[in-house]
Protein backbone atom coordinates (compact mmCIF):
# COMPACT_ATOMS: atom_id res chain seq x y z
CA UNK A 1 0.00 0.00 0.00
CA UNK A 2 2.62 2.27 0.58
CA UNK A 3 4.09 1.83 -2.99
CA UNK A 4 0.53 2.78 -4.31
CA UNK A 5 0.45 5.91 -2.18
CA UNK A 6 4.06 6.97 -2.92
CA UNK A 7 4.56 9.90 -5.19
CA UNK A 8 0.80 11.23 -4.85
CA UNK A 9 1.62 15.21 -5.02
CA UNK A 10 -1.03 16.42 -2.31
CA UNK A 11 -0.87 15.75 1.26
CA UNK A 12 -3.95 14.66 1.13
CA UNK A 13 -4.86 12.74 -1.85
CA UNK A 14 -7.28 12.40 -3.92
CA UNK A 15 -7.72 8.63 -5.15
CA UNK A 16 -10.20 7.19 -7.23
CA UNK A 17 -11.08 3.59 -6.58
CA UNK A 18 -11.99 1.52 -9.89
CA UNK A 19 -12.51 -2.09 -8.81
CA UNK A 20 -13.15 -5.52 -11.42
CA UNK A 21 -11.92 -8.32 -12.68
CA UNK A 22 -10.47 -6.51 -15.75
CA UNK A 23 -10.77 -9.92 -17.51
CA UNK A 24 -9.33 -8.21 -19.42
CA UNK A 25 -8.44 -4.51 -18.96
CA UNK A 26 -8.76 -2.21 -22.24
CA UNK A 27 -9.36 1.57 -23.48
CA UNK A 28 -12.53 1.78 -22.10
CA UNK A 29 -10.87 1.35 -18.56
CA UNK A 30 -8.68 4.18 -19.38
CA UNK A 31 -11.38 6.50 -21.05
CA UNK A 32 -13.31 6.28 -17.71
CA UNK A 33 -10.47 6.76 -15.43
CA UNK A 34 -9.08 9.94 -17.24
CA UNK A 35 -12.69 11.60 -17.20
CA UNK A 36 -13.01 10.78 -13.92
CA UNK A 37 -9.18 12.14 -13.05
CA UNK A 38 -10.64 15.52 -14.71
CA UNK A 39 -13.55 16.22 -13.88
CA UNK A 40 -13.76 14.84 -10.42
CA UNK A 41 -10.22 16.70 -9.95
CA UNK A 42 -8.55 13.10 -8.62
CA UNK A 43 -4.62 13.04 -8.20
CA UNK A 44 -4.56 9.37 -8.93
CA UNK A 45 -7.12 6.40 -10.51
CA UNK A 46 -6.09 2.63 -8.91
CA UNK A 47 -7.31 -0.17 -10.74
CA UNK A 48 -8.24 -2.90 -8.13
CA UNK A 49 -7.89 -6.15 -9.98
CA UNK A 50 -10.24 -8.59 -8.40
CA UNK A 51 -8.54 -11.87 -7.34
CA UNK A 52 -12.20 -13.75 -7.91
CA UNK A 53 -15.51 -11.74 -8.08
CA UNK A 54 -18.24 -13.30 -5.98
CA UNK A 55 -20.66 -12.67 -8.15
CA UNK A 56 -19.13 -14.71 -11.07
CA UNK A 57 -17.90 -17.58 -11.77
CA UNK A 58 -14.41 -19.08 -11.87
CA UNK A 59 -14.90 -20.78 -14.97
CA UNK A 60 -13.24 -18.44 -17.98
CA UNK A 61 -11.77 -16.14 -16.06
CA UNK A 62 -7.86 -15.43 -16.86
CA UNK A 63 -5.32 -15.62 -13.83
CA UNK A 64 -5.00 -12.72 -11.61
CA UNK A 65 -1.40 -12.60 -12.96
CA UNK A 66 -2.16 -12.03 -16.45
CA UNK A 67 -5.32 -9.94 -15.88
CA UNK A 68 -2.66 -7.77 -13.63
CA UNK A 69 0.01 -7.55 -16.49
CA UNK A 70 -2.18 -6.37 -18.88
CA UNK A 71 -3.97 -3.74 -16.89
CA UNK A 72 -0.22 -2.42 -16.42
CA UNK A 73 0.41 -2.60 -19.87
CA UNK A 74 -2.51 -0.36 -20.47
CA UNK A 75 -2.27 2.11 -17.44
CA UNK A 76 0.35 4.18 -19.03
CA UNK A 77 -0.14 7.72 -17.62
CA UNK A 78 1.34 7.99 -14.96
CA UNK A 79 -1.76 8.63 -12.75
CA UNK A 80 -3.41 5.26 -13.31
CA UNK A 81 -2.02 3.02 -11.22
CA UNK A 82 -2.99 -1.36 -11.43
CA UNK A 83 -2.84 -2.98 -8.36
CA UNK A 84 -3.46 -6.50 -6.84
CA UNK A 85 -3.95 -4.78 -3.73
CA UNK A 86 -7.26 -7.01 -2.93
CA UNK A 87 -4.84 -10.11 -3.23
CA UNK A 88 -3.13 -8.12 -0.19
CA UNK A 89 -5.58 -7.34 1.78
CA UNK A 90 -7.64 -10.50 1.18
CA UNK A 91 -10.83 -9.04 1.16
CA UNK A 92 -12.89 -9.72 -1.69
CA UNK A 93 -15.87 -7.30 -1.19
CA UNK A 94 -15.97 -3.82 -1.97
CA UNK A 95 -16.63 -2.57 1.17
CA UNK A 96 -14.14 -4.35 3.37
CA UNK A 97 -11.52 -3.14 0.92
CA UNK A 98 -12.77 0.46 1.49
CA UNK A 99 -12.66 0.07 4.94
CA UNK A 100 -9.33 -0.92 5.05
CA UNK A 101 -8.16 1.96 2.92
CA UNK A 102 -9.39 4.64 4.75
CA UNK A 103 -8.35 3.07 7.78
CA UNK A 104 -5.03 3.00 6.57
CA UNK A 105 -4.75 5.97 4.50
CA UNK A 106 -6.54 8.38 7.10
CA UNK A 107 -5.61 11.42 5.08
CA UNK A 108 -6.60 10.44 1.44
CA UNK A 109 -9.71 11.01 -0.04
CA UNK A 110 -11.27 8.37 -1.79
CA UNK A 111 -14.04 7.75 -4.30
CA UNK A 112 -15.75 4.55 -5.80
CA UNK A 113 -16.00 4.39 -9.11
CA UNK A 114 -18.24 2.63 -10.95
CA UNK A 115 -20.82 2.15 -14.09
CA UNK A 116 -24.50 2.15 -14.08
CA UNK A 117 -24.79 -1.18 -14.76
CA UNK A 118 -23.42 -1.71 -11.40
CA UNK A 119 -25.78 0.89 -9.49
CA UNK A 120 -28.89 -1.04 -11.14
CA UNK A 121 -27.89 -4.23 -9.36
CA UNK A 122 -25.98 -3.37 -6.30
CA UNK A 123 -28.28 -4.69 -3.80
CA UNK A 124 -26.60 -7.35 -4.16
CA UNK A 125 -23.26 -6.63 -3.21
CA UNK A 126 -22.32 -7.25 0.30
CA UNK A 127 -23.35 -4.59 2.82
CA UNK A 128 -24.47 -2.30 -0.18
CA UNK A 129 -25.69 0.74 2.57
CA UNK A 130 -22.39 0.57 4.43
CA UNK A 131 -20.86 1.23 1.18
CA UNK A 132 -22.70 4.55 0.36
CA UNK A 133 -22.23 5.57 4.03
CA UNK A 134 -18.21 5.04 3.77
CA UNK A 135 -17.01 6.39 0.45
CA UNK A 136 -17.95 9.01 -2.01
CA UNK A 137 -19.50 7.27 -5.50
CA UNK A 138 -19.05 8.38 -8.82
CA UNK A 139 -21.37 6.45 -10.99
CA UNK A 140 -20.80 6.81 -15.03
CA UNK A 141 -23.33 6.32 -17.27
CA UNK A 142 -23.83 3.53 -19.69
CA UNK A 143 -26.61 4.31 -22.55
CA UNK A 144 -28.45 0.99 -21.81
CA UNK A 145 -28.12 1.08 -17.83
CA UNK A 146 -29.42 4.37 -17.59
CA UNK A 147 -33.39 4.00 -16.60
CA UNK A 148 -32.69 0.63 -14.28
CA UNK A 149 -29.89 2.28 -12.39
CA UNK A 150 -31.46 5.71 -11.54
CA UNK A 151 -34.67 3.55 -10.77
CA UNK A 152 -32.90 1.26 -8.56
CA UNK A 153 -33.27 0.66 -4.83
CA UNK A 154 -29.76 2.24 -4.26
CA UNK A 155 -30.72 5.36 -6.36
CA UNK A 156 -33.69 5.85 -4.36
CA UNK A 157 -32.54 5.22 -1.14
CA UNK A 158 -29.87 7.75 -1.20
CA UNK A 159 -31.46 10.52 -3.75
CA UNK A 160 -31.06 12.94 -1.38
CA UNK A 161 -27.28 12.38 -1.34
CA UNK A 162 -26.79 12.82 -5.29
CA UNK A 163 -24.74 15.64 -6.16
CA UNK A 164 -25.12 18.07 -9.38
CA UNK A 165 -22.64 18.44 -11.95
CA UNK A 166 -21.45 21.93 -10.47
CA UNK A 167 -19.86 20.08 -7.33
CA UNK A 168 -18.59 17.19 -9.41
CA UNK A 169 -15.30 18.76 -8.60
CA UNK A 170 -15.69 18.52 -4.52
CA UNK A 171 -17.25 14.78 -4.44
CA UNK A 172 -14.05 13.52 -3.13
CA UNK A 173 -14.31 16.22 -0.30
CA UNK A 174 -17.87 15.32 0.93
CA UNK A 175 -18.62 13.49 3.90
CA UNK A 176 -20.75 9.99 2.66
CA UNK A 177 -23.19 9.33 1.65
CA UNK A 178 -22.53 11.55 -1.63
CA UNK A 179 -22.58 10.12 -5.29
CA UNK A 180 -22.63 11.57 -8.72
CA UNK A 181 -23.96 10.26 -11.75
CA UNK A 182 -21.37 11.32 -14.61
CA UNK A 183 -22.86 11.45 -18.66
CA UNK A 184 -19.86 11.50 -20.19
CA UNK A 185 -19.15 10.04 -24.35
CA UNK A 186 -19.23 6.08 -24.07
CA UNK A 187 -16.36 4.37 -25.22
CA UNK A 188 -17.20 0.99 -27.64
CA UNK A 189 -14.72 -1.38 -26.15
CA UNK A 190 -15.92 -3.98 -23.60
CA UNK A 191 -14.56 -7.04 -21.99
CA UNK A 192 -17.52 -8.99 -23.06
CA UNK A 193 -16.28 -8.03 -26.78
CA UNK A 194 -13.05 -9.15 -26.51
CA UNK A 195 -13.80 -12.55 -24.86
CA UNK A 196 -16.54 -12.67 -27.42
CA UNK A 197 -14.30 -12.04 -30.56
CA UNK A 198 -11.48 -14.95 -28.51
CA UNK A 199 -8.40 -12.86 -28.12
CA UNK A 200 -8.68 -13.09 -24.20
CA UNK A 201 -7.52 -15.12 -23.00
CA UNK A 202 -4.57 -15.96 -25.36
CA UNK A 203 -6.65 -19.65 -25.58
CA UNK A 204 -9.92 -18.22 -26.79
CA UNK A 205 -13.52 -16.93 -25.67
CA UNK A 206 -14.78 -16.90 -22.44
CA UNK A 207 -17.56 -16.06 -19.96
CA UNK A 208 -16.81 -13.65 -16.74
CA UNK A 209 -16.00 -10.48 -15.53
CA UNK A 210 -16.66 -6.86 -14.35
CA UNK A 211 -16.76 -5.27 -10.84
CA UNK A 212 -17.52 -7.45 -8.11
CA UNK A 213 -19.35 -6.74 -4.97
Amino acid sequence: MARLAAGVPRRRPRIGLLGGSFNPAHDGHVHISLIALSRLRLDRVWWLVSPQNPLKSETGMASLAERLARARQLATDRRLVASDLERTLHTRYTVDTVAILRRRLPRARFVWIMGADNLAQITRWRRWPELFETVSIAIFDRPTYSRSAMASIAARSFRRQRVPARMYAKLADLEPPAWAYIRAAPHPESATRLRQLGVWPRGGATAGGGQRP
